[in-house]
């Protein structure tokens, strides 16, 4: 620009001609033309340079980020964990992190897959507070891709944070990973800051003003903790937790993780949060857990015992041997019209009577299901054996593969020589003999049976009986050589055989 304006300068008022001007500014004449033609100099062209090392990553590049189209809007890959895998996954391939992003960005502009968040950083005092809030992710359970909703509850000071994947986000899934996360840190934080979640408000009012569950401030008075919440709308209130679960989600679900379980996803999120202790956050001089090891001395004590995290019910045994908890009926060994207790958790539901813990169920998150236990309706199928084929309660054993090939064999040769109702009320009694042995040395027994050709119940109990006496253990042989002190020499009755030649015969007269 200023080059341009001296161009034009010097022409109106020095040399005059376009020669001249660009033998004393040294430039070429075409360049004066230029300047003289328009005040304000064109675009530059700039040339497309061949990038030889990038070349090679493009074809891995696009493929990453077209799957990153079907992929979860939060766990797509960042240009950085792009980079990381091309190391890992290409190592021939000798690529700067720097060209990776430049191209990447571009790319994800082209595509719309660019978002942008900005957070304000701020300072915080040991131990004074934390952030919670839920996040999603999503991962394959056995091949299936089904969301998850991920706990994350983040030190503030430290950068510290506990992940916890569950179902659903509940209640009792929310005060669970609170226990959980202040076991993780060996304390318990001043203040936790959170959104207006239903499982901790009730009623938002004027300004940052609560009306707070009664659990949750049962479950607070418990701990000693206070709480305070967000405005809402307003996420950057707790921008700390947020950015966590995001940079969480893309460095640790991604790709999307394959599991079997539930379980084996929180040993992948533990390793994860482990694996983030070794980190040091932009700006600070620590490791994220040698924070955590300064913070615990400044964070309150953990409570003795647990908070009672169950939502408790009521119901009485119905006429299909079945308790109802929220919508769903969950079976009970009980006789109709029992009246029992049922604690409802995160992950499992208990029934109790008297005291006892009568029965354990997975919990049901669906709408109107039953969920059933065969074991539970045992004694009723005693006196009504043609209702065990058609059971719901034996389909739903079927479907969670308890109930193996070899009882349907078993079951099928009973039926042969007892006849249909005869057959499976001795199968009945087969399956009773799991509350004596268990159902893994029943099975055993079962399928030992149909290898020895036996099809009776007799033969079953006595495999069983045969296992434990071969499981009894052997009396072995004691050193009774401490007992040498009481030995003493054998009476003798040479006295006794002096005194015979005296004595008188005499008759017994009957």
């Amino acid at each position: 620009m200023e080059l341009y304006e001296q161009i034009r300068r010097e022409y109106e008022h020095g040399g005059g001609t376009i020669r001249a001007v660009a033998r004393k500014l040294g430039v070429h004449r075409r360049e004066v033309r230029k300047a003289l033609a328009s005040a304000m100099p064109p675009e530059r062209k700039i040339p497309e340079r061949e990038r030889p090392k990038l070349a090679a990553a493009i074809p891995f590049i696009e493929a990453v980020l077209e799957a990153d189209r079907k992929a979860p809007r939060k766990q797509r890959h960042t240009a950085h964990r792009i980079w990381m895998r091309l190391r890992r996954e290409m190592p021939e391939v000798a690529v700067a992190e720097s060209t990776v992003r430049e191209y990447v960005r571009q790319r994800k502009v082209a595509m719309g897959l660019l978002g942008l968040e900005t957070f304000v950083p701020q300072s915080y005092t040991w131990g004074g507070e934390a952030q919670v809030d839920w996040y999603e992710g999503w991962a394959e359970f056995d091949g299936e891709l089904r969301k998850a909703y991920l706990f994350c509850l983040r030190s503030m000071a430290s950068g510290g944070a506990f992940h916890r994947a569950y179902p659903h986000a509940n209640q009792q899934a929310f005060l669970e990973a609170h226990e959980l996360a202040f076991a993780y840190f060996g304390g318990v934080f001043r203040v936790l800051r959170y959104d207006n979640l239903k499982s901790a408000v009730k009623k938002i009012l004027r300004g940052h003003q609560r009306e707070e569950t009664a659990r949750f401030i049962a479950f607070r008075s418990h701990w000693g903790f206070e709480s305070e919440f967000c405005t809402p709308g307003e996420g950057h209130e707790k921008g700390g937790v947020e950015g966590e679960g995001g940079q969480f989600r893309r460095n640790h679900l991604v790709p999307v993780p394959k599991v079997r379980n539930l379980e084996e996803l929180n040993l992948l999120l533990a390793a994860g949060s482990k694996e983030d202790e070794s980190r040091v956050i932009e700006g600070r001089t620590q490791s994220i857990g040698a924070g955590m090891i300064v913070e615990r001395e400044h964070l309150l004590p953990l409570a003795q015992e647990g908070f009672d995290l169950a939502s408790l019910h009521f119901p009485t045994v119905n006429g299909s041997g079945c308790a109802k908890a929220l919508t769903n009926l969950y079976s009970a060994p009980l006789p109709v019209g029992t009246a029992v207790e049922v604690k409802v958790y995160s992950a499992y539901v208990e029934i109790w009577h008297q005291g006892k813990c009568v029965a354990r169920h997975e919990r049901c998150y669906e709408r109107h299901k039953k969920v059933l236990e065969l074991e539970h309706y045992l004694n009723a199928l005693s006196k009504k054996p043609g209702a065990l084929a058609g059971s719901t309660a034996l389909e739903q054993c079927r479907a969670q593969g308890r109930w193996p090939a070899s009882y349907d064999q078993f079951w099928g040769v009973l039926r042969e020589r007892q006849g249909k109702q005869e057959g499976t009320r001795a199968m009945i009694d087969v399956l009773l003999l799991a509350r004596e042995h268990g159902p893994g040395r029943v099975r055993q027994a079962v399928e030992e049976a149909l290898e020895l050709g036996c099809s009776d119940v007799g033969a079953v109990r006595y495999l069983l009986n045969v296992g434990k006496l071969e499981q009894r253990p052997r009396n072995v042989p004691v050193d009774i050589g401490a007992l040498n002190r009481y030995d003493r020499p054998q009476p003798s009755l040479d006295d006794y055989d002096r005194l015979r030649p005296n004595w008188v015969a005499t008759e017994v007269i009957q």
